[in-house]
C-alpha cells in the first residue's frame, strides 16, 4: 500500500534495508505507475523476496531529489529525468541508472476550450486533419491563433509541463517547433505538478498542458479543456516512465536491482493484460493511489478516451503500453533522442563525454541479466532507428518471437542513434 511522503529521520539513508529486500520506491499519481502498484499489491514483489512500500510525491523535482538524498532506493522517473540528473542539470550531478521501462505513451496535450475554438475557426485548408485531431493541423491551427494575438498586442498563452527534464517538455516542444512555433518566444511554458494541471485550467492560470492521464481526462470531465494530441500521435510507442535509481545503489545492491526488474516485469505484463483491466482501475482508483474515478482509468488502460467535453469516447491507437512490443526494454536510442532534444533547446552542450554519459543511463545489460534466467524473450539488439516502423515487425530477439513497431513520428523524420552528430545539427540548420 502506498504511504503519504515522509521525510526520513538522521541516518536514514540510501539503503540501509535494502540488503534484506525491503525497499522504498516513489511514485506519482499518474496511470503509468500501474506496474509498480501492481509488483505491490499483486505479489509480483513478494515472490523476488521484496519488501515494496510505495511512496507517493506531488512533485517530479521531489521525485528526483530524493531519489538524489537516498530517500527513495529507486521511483518511477520520465525517460530524461536520470539522464538529466546524471549531466548535472538542473541541480548538482548525480549518476542514475535505468534499467527498466515502465511502458509507452500515456500523455496528451489538452488546450482550454476557449483557445480550441478560436483554432478550430482558422481551418479551413485543414479540416478534416483537424477534426481527426492530426498533430500537423492541429499545430498549424495553434500557430495562426498564436500569431494573430501577438498581432493584436495580446499576451502569448501559458502552456504547462510536469518537469523541465521530462518527456513531456521535448514532445511538447518538438510538436510546437514541427508547426513552426518557437516554444521559448511564441509560449510561455510553466512547470506544475501533475495533480495540479485541471486546477490551473480551471483557475485560467494555464491555456494549456502536456501531462500523463488521467489529468487530460479530469480536465475534459470537467468542461476545462479538450484533448487536442497524444502522445501516440506525435510518437506512436514513444518512450515514457522508467524505473530510475542511484547508480550506487544498482552497484552496492545488484540482486535487490535484478529483483525490481523481474517483479516490474510481470506486473507490467499482468497489467496488459486485457482481462484485468477491470481490477487494475479499481486498485490504481484506491485513494493511496489515483484517487480518481475508476471509469477514467478504466477508459485510459483500454486507450479511449473522451476529447471534447460531452462528446462519446473514441479510441486511441497505442496510447499506453505497458508490455507488447519490448515496452520495458530500455532501449539505448531512447537516452539519446532524450539527450539530442537536451542539445537541441539548450539545455546541455553537445560533447562526446556527455554522449556517454547520457548512453551510460539507460542500462539494457542490466534489464537482461535479470531476466534471461526466468525465459524472458530479450532483444538482440541494444538500439534502433527510432520512427521507421510504420507496421508491426519482427526482429531479433532471444526466442525469435519479438515483434516491434509501428513507432513513426508524426513528421516523419527518424533518428538513427548512430548518426547523432547530424541529427542534432538538422535542427541548427
Amino acid at each position: 500500500m502506498a504511504h503519504e511522503p515522509a521525510r526520513p529521520s538522521r541516518g536514514e539513508r540510501l539503503g540501509n534495508d535494502a540488503a534484506t529486500g525491503a525497499l522504498t520506491l516513489g511514485f506519482i499519481p499518474l496511470v503509468d505507475c500501474a506496474p509498480l502498484v501492481v509488483a505491490a499489491e499483486k505479489g509480483f514483489a513478494r515472490r523476488e523476496g521484496l519488501d515494496l512500500t510505495l511512496m507517493r510525491e506531488v512533485s517530479w523535482a521531489n521525485i528526483r531529489d530524493r531519489v538524489a538524498l537516498g530517500h527513495f532506493d529507486a521511483a518511477h522517473m520520465p525517460g530524461p529525468m536520470p539522464i538529466a540528473s546524471s549531466l548535472g542539470l538542473g541541480r548538482p550531478a548525480v549518476a542514475m541508472v535505468a534499467p527498466f521501462s515502465l511502458g509507452l505513451g500515456g500523455n496528451a496535450v489538452t488546450l482550454s476550450l476557449d483557445l480550441f475554438a478560436a483554432m478550430a475557426e482558422t481551418t479551413a485548408g485543414d479540416t478534416d486533419q483537424f477534426r481527426r485531431f492530426e498533430p500537423m493541423a492541429v499545430g498549424r491551427a495553434l500557430a495562426i491563433v498564436l500569431r494573430d494575438r501577438q498581432a493584436a498586442g495580446r499576451e502569448p498563452p501559458t502552456l504547462a509541463i510536469v518537469h523541465p527534464f521530462s518527456s513531456h517538455n521535448y514532445e511538447l516542444r518538438y510538436w510546437l517547433a514541427s508547426a513552426g512555433l518557437d516554444p521559448d518566444n511564441e509560449v510561455r511554458l510553466a512547470v506544475l505538478p501533475p495533480s495540479m494541471m485541471v486546477d490551473g485550467m480551471i483557475e485560467r492560470q494555464i491555456d494549456g498542458f502536456c501531462a500523463g492521464e488521467p489529468w487530460n481526462s479530469l480536465a475534459v470531465a470537467a468542461g476545462a479543456g479538450v484533448i487536442a494530441v497524444t502522445k501516440s500521435a506525435l510518437w506512436r510507442q514513444g518512450p515514457e516512465k522508467v524505473l530510475g535509481l542511484r547508480a550506487e545503489f544498482a552497484d552496492r545492491f545488484p540482486e535487490q536491482t535484478a529483483a525490481m526488474v523481474r517483479a516490474l516485469y510481470e506486473a507490467a505484463r499482468w497489467a496488459a493484460d486485457p482481462a484485468n483491466i477491470g481490477e487494475l482501475a479499481l486498485l490504481l482508483s484506491d485513494p493511496a493511489y489515483l484517487g480518481t474515478p475508476a471509469a477514467i482509468i478504466e477508459s485510459d488502460l483500454r486507450g479511449t478516451l473522451t476529447r471534447v467535453p460531452g462528446t462519446a469516447a473514441e479510441p486511441v491507437a497505442d496510447f499506453l503500453v505497458f508490455h507488447e512490443h519490448a515496452a520495458n526494454f530500455p532501449w539505448l536510442s531512447h537516452a539519446l533522442w532524450f539527450y539530442a532534444q537536451m542539445v537541441r533547446w539548450g539545455h546541455v552542450d553537445h560533447t562526446a563525454a556527455h554522449a556517454d554519459t547520457a548512453r551510460r543511463v539507460y542500462r539494457p545489460d542490466l534489464y537482461r541479466a535479470a531476466l534471461a534466467p526466468i525465459g524472458a524473450d530479450l532483444p538482440r539488439a541494444s538500439a534502433k532507428v527510432e520512427g521507421a516502423l510504420q507496421r508491426p515487425t519482427p526482429v531479433a530477439s532471444r526466442l525469435g518471437r519479438m515483434t516491434l513497431g509501428p513507432d513513426g513520428f508524426f513528421d516523419g523524420r527518424l533518428f538513427d542513434p548512430d548518426q547523432l552528430d547530424q541529427y542534432i545539427a538538422s535542427f541548427r540548420s
